[in-house]
């Protein structure tokens, strides 16, 4: 069975006490934690290595990057690079990320440069994709997110995809308290397992966890992880709180 993962993106949020308090509180929820199931805190820069040392000894739970630069190193001021990352022995860098895509002009073709550095030096990408709100009301959010898979995903081979994580995010449902259904949901996650089964074969494919990112939250997490192309949740601003992440955790198949 592929990994069923719940992944907290902390963003720009918790001053390192309250950040620390936090993990603290929710590995006593990892403890039930099976063989396919796994935690991951995004958290930021300046945290990585205090978090990694809290999660030592602990086979289910993860830290990860929330960005890396494009280039390997060199004279690029205020960037951190996968080399920088491997160093302090960092197991998931999130990429592609809606705000880093709209802030930060990020392209499909940069992040296909990512995506290659982070292979390189062994840290495993989770792959952002997703569609904002008036692509899916001209209906052509399908095409939107094969089209970014496409660009930045169709150059690895097989093996490099076995086991990927990708996380679907609905931009017009983060942080606006709107969710995709868990049919709307299902529906796009199974989309992409097809798109990905039509270069790589079904047996790539389905190894592959497809994440659900759009203010996931206590209330309706079983329903849209109890999907079965959904694979967990890149969770947001309810990983910010201790019982809501918890319950998220728990609803994990």
């Amino acid at each position: 069975m592929r990994k069923q993962i719940a992944a907290a993106n902390w963003k720009m949020n918790l001053t390192l006490q309250q950040g620390e308090l936090l993990v603290e509180e929710l590995l006593k929820s990892t403890h039930d934690l099976n063989e396919n199931q796994q935690v991951v805190f995004a958290v930021p820069f300046p945290y990585l290595v205090n978090v990694k040392k809290m999660l030592a000894g602990n086979n289910h739970v993860f830290v990860a990057a929330q960005n890396c630069y494009n280039k390997v190193s060199g004279a690029y001021t205020g960037e951190v690079s996968a080399e920088i990352l491997k160093s302090i022995a960092v197991d998931y860098v999130v990429l592609g990320h809606s705000e880093r895509r709209e802030y930060f002009n990020e392209s499909n073709e940069m992040l296909a440069e990512k995506i290659n550095i982070c292979i390189e030096y062994g840290l495993k990408p989770i792959f952002c994709c997703g569609e904002a709100l008036e692509i899916r009301e001209a209906g052509t959010q399908n095409s939107f997110v094969e089209n970014q898979i496409k660009e930045s995903l169709f150059h690895l081979s097989a093996e490099q995809l076995f086991g990927f994580v990708i996380a679907y995010e609905p931009i017009w449902a983060i942080g606006t308290g709107k969710t995709a259904s868990s049919e709307q949901a299902q529906e796009i996650h199974a989309y992409i397992r097809s798109v990905l089964a039509s270069k790589y074969g079904n047996e790539v494919a389905d190894s592959i966890s497809i994440l659900y990112g759009g203010s996931v939250k206590a209330a309706n997490a079983k329903e849209i992880f109890g999907q079965p192309d959904v694979d967990g949740g890149l969770v947001g601003g309810a990983s910010l709180m201790a019982a809501e992440f918890a319950a998220i955790i728990k609803s994990l198949k």
